[in-house]
């Protein structure tokens, strides 16, 4: 059976007016919505402040870990968005060496609630522009990396590279922990060509975000963008992909959320 899980917030009124947050208020309530819909994971959000974030202290995982077992709800990935607010790079020193060291806290953190993926955005405000960002990244990663891999973790990157940087990113990483995320939308939004795309980067994949974008613009309901489906599950069937898919939709209308959900996850279900 195919393993559909869901991008923290999705299933709980916005919080202000972002489309993706922590949802601090109502992330416990979540484990029950994903239940109840037939859901299988929880894609947790990591970002600022990260002390409010139950992430980062020991009852918060307990209580993490209960929520899960109780629900069926897994935590298998974690999505680390406080990496696009604090990059690796184009920052001083000082502020690297903190975010390199909150990056291996996390994932011990990770790995004591059963996640099994740090996903780390280098995108927007984190995106790698020059090949001495590139360098300065896989200097870092390679010194996380076997971090990760004590703790049975995987470090996946969502990049705005194009597949050939892309590919050239992961053979200079060069480690088994070293995997990659998918994202429907975002692929789509650039004009990628995602056949082309999941052939070069399918053999990395541990991961594939399901959403929808306009070329160049922002976040649709699932079928109304530029995302091409039809080709895109027959390239992901084609490399052999067998992974899990991580619902990360447009939002509907505010206290409808389990509804747009349901049919968001209708639409997927008809590729898969």
């Amino acid at each position: 059976m195919t393993a559909i899980g869901i991008i923290q917030g999705r299933l709980s009124e916005p919080v202000g007016d972002r489309i993706q947050a922590f949802p601090k208020e109502a992330w416990e309530k979540e484990f029950e919505s994903a239940s109840t819909l037939g859901l299988t994971a929880i894609e947790w959000i990591f970002e600022d402040p990260i002390e409010k974030n139950p992430l980062w202290t020991a009852e918060g995982r307990a209580h993490i870990r209960r929520l899960a077992e109780q629900s069926r709800i897994r935590v298998d990935q974690v999505c680390a968005d406080y990496f696009m607010e604090h990059p690796f790079f184009r920052v001083p020193d000082e502020e690297c060496e903190q975010s390199v060291s909150i990056l291996k806290q996390l994932i011990l953190h990770s790995a004591e609630i059963g996640a099994n993926s740090i996903e780390i955005p280098l995108l927007d405000n984190s995106r790698i522009e020059t090949e001495e960002e590139m360098q300065a990244v896989i200097k870092i990663m390679k010194d996380a990396l076997p971090v990760a891999a004590e703790n049975n973790l995987v470090l996946a990157f969502e990049t705005s590279l194009e597949p050939e940087r892309f590919v050239e990113f992961m053979r200079k990483l060069d480690h088994p922990n070293a995997r990659v995320v998918y994202d429907i939308g975002n692929s789509a939004s650039l004009g990628y060509n995602t056949t082309e795309e999941i052939s070069m980067i399918g053999k990395y994949l541990s991961n594939v975000h399901v959403k929808d974008r306009s070329l160049g613009g922002s976040t649709v309901p699932l079928g109304t963008g530029n995302a091409k489906f039809g080709e895109t599950f027959s390239a992901l069937k084609q490399a052999g992909y067998t992974g899990p898919y991580t619902l990360q939709i447009a939002r509907g209308e505010r206290g409808r959320e389990l509804e747009t959900t349901r049919s968001h996850l209708d639409f997927l279900k008809k590729y898969l």
